[in-house]
């Protein structure tokens, strides 16, 4: 039996939305949906990372065409840098994230994802398909199109050299299977048991391009304009595709606004051809569907009568239009095309619900403090019939007057078993080289579920509709005004390791200190926290304090630790969990201002590294580059280390240092450094060692990047990216392999990801390089680690990837920078 509960009158005013605030179409929004409602076509787009989508095309095709339009990146942008903080691999995969759903808003269109882990730069799409594993890459896409039911796939890539490096390439390959597969009963048929069927595409098309010195258009291909002006928007596809691009700014995306002809090509390369347009032969009008031919005129009528003064004379009409789509038989179109209408009764209604929280966030087995709202500002017959959140149900039957308020709060119990807010792909560890995702249902999507969500039943004259949405925490910045976010769901216990990496120096023991956190007002931890290391190393001695007196379940622990195994130069990852395994990580959040606040729940774990290692010189000044990890890492060794800003370049400053050390990509983010490169070398030549980690190109801008005692140039595509591969002792005799640590092969093992990036050529004659290396099949380079003598001191050029090495705890790396920093004075 449904409970009754009084929900109160308020006259409250509703403040102004933006970002994932809940939002009203204006009348132009409106009119530019109901034209979209009488479209019935669809596109996805396909390529391998945020940031590789046509972001003037999407809008183009969402708002212009008005097709239902969606964007499937494979990877979510793992392993690429970050311009705007330190997250790297998977917290930088949800940065993007993100960023793509940002753009998404702005142009139109949908976003998914694949399981595929964006490793780091790939040559070939032979590599890239290995690690992902094809065939489980190859059944996300297909999973996709079986969903989606595409009417055309667009590619923006070629499955070859052309397309710049393997990702690239490979979403291509997979595009074109998966064009083919999804249409095959016999390929992965497991998916029918989830409510797809086959699914055959009328075509696929290559978006081709010219950029980047490389045109891949020709006049014989499909060429359209897509560079018009939308009069219900105020602006051309080219400025709401800048707008979009601009949203991916861990990747310093901004673009300009396009305006003018803009004209993108397209290659058939499956399927039937385009000859006129890119839906040629395929029906896009309601005709396409059994019992649908009526609701054509049914729209039109709504559209030719809109009245942008008064939206709500729509809504008798857009009812019977309702009530017309839910008589045709099921489809993918009949749901899109529903939801879509009343989507569009309720715009039209001005109708306004929500469900908020002044909680940010909830632990499992405690209370939620919810306030509904519902206002309907339009002069619409309407009636709440009922608020379900489970456990929570209430019927009620209160005719909504027009422009007031109704509220009603509660306070939900929270299940001891509510999953945490965990984001679905980083539920289990990565296995190879994708994200263990072991709900078929869950793949594809962007994110999760909101962890709370209502059903409103609302009656708009004689039609009762559904009207769901997420509980998200509300709060009024003083900068930013009324701000919505999603709500967070904590484990009950939170582990968290004091840093990334511990390193017994020599033999010497090590510290391991951790933090373990009750997030229960009773402190309760569930019972003792089991340190997980191996047999190589014993416990010599273990202290705790409480952070808070009055929480039992809030210390800190540091656990003495002292290596008792004759191997050196290891590394182990290590552990941390509550004694009955429900509880093994923390809570971590990033919080910019252009996307949601991320929340997610790392692993508790830190490297232990056994390192025998001699370490010449103490002082490091260090000026900070793109998400920068590597003082931490430093100071991990013994260096005592000082961040230098602009005001530091000064001689007298810089005589302090044994060594100055520059981040990645500093010179290409600090106009300063190359201003100040006479400082830098004057600091060089009277006997300081300066050691310059990658660059990403000699311009920024327009403006050279002044950087070293004589010239060398950065070519951004020579690298070495198997972390494996074989290193070649070039100058067996030069310091950086021999003083104060003997550098072998073995320092090279256990490297992640990658070796080098944006390797030096066109080095002046004074450079030494003592290593070569090369991928599988290519040419051996030995521009990844270049070093000058330059009066007393040393000028080094480090594309070696130090910047991933170090943090990730790899004892060959350590020894090496360590023998970099005291490389020996020049007499």
């Amino acid at each position: 039996m449904k409970k009754i509960f009084l929900l109160t009158l308020a006259l409250c005013p509703i403040l102004a939305c933006f970002a994932q605030n809940p939002s009203s179409a204006d009348a132009s929004e409106i009119l530019l949906q109901l034209k979209k409602l009488n479209v019935l076509g669809s596109v996805l787009y396909i390529a391998a990372h945020p940031d590789d989508e046509n972001n003037a095309l999407l809008p183009y095709l969402a708002k212009e065409k008005l097709y239902r339009t969606a964007y499937l990146s494979l990877t979510r942008g793992d392993g690429g840098q970050n311009l705007l903080g330190n997250e790297q691999g998977v917290a930088l995969g949800l940065m993007r994230t993100q960023e793509l759903l940002a753009a998404r808003r702005i142009d139109g269109a949908e976003q998914y994802f694949s399981r595929a882990y964006d490793f780091g730069f790939s040559k070939t799409a032979a590599e890239s398909l290995r690690i992902w594993g094809k065939e489980k890459i190859l059944s996300d896409v297909v999973w996709e199109i079986r969903k989606f039911q595409p009417d055309i796939i667009i590619k923006r890539f070629p499955p070859d050299k052309r397309a710049g490096h393997g990702h690239h390439a490979a979403s291509s390959i997979l595009a074109e299977e998966a064009f083919k597969a999804a249409a095959d009963p016999k390929r992965f048929p497991e998916q029918f048991k989830y409510g797809v069927k086959p699914w055959q595409a009328k075509r696929i098309l290559w978006n081709t391009y010219n950029f980047g010195g490389n045109n891949t258009t020709s006049d014989d291909q499909l060429k359209i304009d897509i560079g018009g002006y939308n009069p219900l928007i105020g602006k051309s596809y080219g400025e709401i595709g800048a707008e979009a691009r601009t949203m991916h700014k861990s990747q310093g995306e901004g673009r300009p606004g396009r305006r003018g002809l803009s004209y993108e090509y397209f290659l058939t390369t499956a399927g039937s051809p385009a000859k006129v347009s890119l839906m040629d032969g395929i029906n896009t009008s309601w005709q396409r569907l059994e019992g649908g031919t009526a609701l054509s005129s049914m729209i039109e009528d709504v559209i030719n009568n809109f009245k942008s003064q008064h939206p709500e004379a729509s809504v008798p009409a857009l009812i019977k239009i309702y009530q017309s789509i839910k008589r045709l038989p099921e489809s993918n179109w009949k749901e899109k095309k529903l939801a879509d209408t009343q989507r569009l009764i309720e715009e039209c209604s001005a109708l306004f619900v929500d469900a908020t929280s002044s909680q940010q966030e909830v632990v499992q087995g405690g209370k939620l403090h919810i306030n509904f709202n519902c206002i309907k500002r339009a002069d619409v017959d309407a009636e709440l019939l009922g608020i379900d959140i489970l456990p929570f149900d209430t019927a009620c039957h209160i005719n909504l007057a027009t422009n007031q308020n109704y509220y009603l709060t509660k306070n939900l119990p929270v299940p001891n078993d509510k999953e945490i807010s965990q984001p679905y792909w980083l539920k289990y560890p990565l296995t190879g080289g994708t994200f263990d995702v072991r709900n078929q249902l869950l793949i594809g999507k962007a994110e999760n579920n909101p962890p709370f969500e209502v059903n409103f039943t609302i009656k708009i004259d004689d039609q009762i509709f559904m009207v769901k949405r997420a509980v998200q925490y509300r709060v009024t910045d003083p900068v930013r005004g009324d701000l919505y976010e999603p709500i967070v769901v904590l484990p009950k216990v939170a582990l968290n390791f004091a840093k990334d990496n511990f390193i017994s120096l020599n033999g010497q023991p090590v510290e391991i200190a951790y933090h373990v956190q009750s997030n229960e007002p009773d402190g309760n931890t569930d019972g003792p926290i089991v340190l997980g290391i191996s047999n190589d190393w014993k416990e010599v001695n273990k202290k705790s304090n409480l952070v808070d007196q009055n929480r039992k379940g809030d210390y800190d622990v540091v656990e003495e630790l002292k290596p008792i195994s004759a191997k050196t130069n290891t590394t182990e990852e290590i552990t941390l969990k509550t004694a009955d395994g429900k509880y093994d990580g923390y809570c971590k959040t990033i919080v910019y201002n252009h996307i949601p606040t991320i929340t997610y729940f790392p692993r508790a774990k830190a490297n232990l590294v056994n390192l025998t290692i001699k370490i010449i010189g103490k002082k490091i000044g260090y000026i900070e580059g793109a998400d920068d990890k590597v003082p931490a890492s430093l100071m991990a060794m013994g260096y005592n280390v000082d961040i230098l800003s602009d005001a530091d370049l000064t001689d007298d400053k810089l005589a302090h240092y044994d060594a100055i050390i520059t981040g990645i990509r500093a010179y290409n983010l600090h106009q300063y450094l190359s201003d100040k490169n006479d400082v830098l070398m004057r600091y060089v030549k009277n006997g300081g060692n300066l050691i310059v980690q990658y660059l990403k190109g000699n311009q920024v801008g327009q403006k050279n990047i002044v950087v070293g005692p004589y010239p060398f140039l950065i070519n951004s595509g020579a690298r070495v990216t198997e972390e494996d591969a074989k290193v070649n002792f070039l100058l067996p005799n030069s310091p950086a392999l021999n003083y104060p640590n003997k550098i072998t092969e073995s320092d090279f093992n256990g490297w992640v990801q990658e070796r080098s990036t944006y390797q030096a050529i066109k080095l002046d004659s004074h450079y030494a390089m003592p290593l070569g290396m090369h991928d599988t099949g290519e040419q051996e380079s030995n521009g990844s680690l270049a070093i000058a003598k330059y009066g007393k001191g040393n000028f080094v050029y480090a594309s070696l990837v130090f910047f991933r090495e170090l943090p990730a705890g790899v004892p060959g790396a350590y020894r090496l920078m360590a023998n970099l920093i005291a490389l020996p004075k020049n007499e």
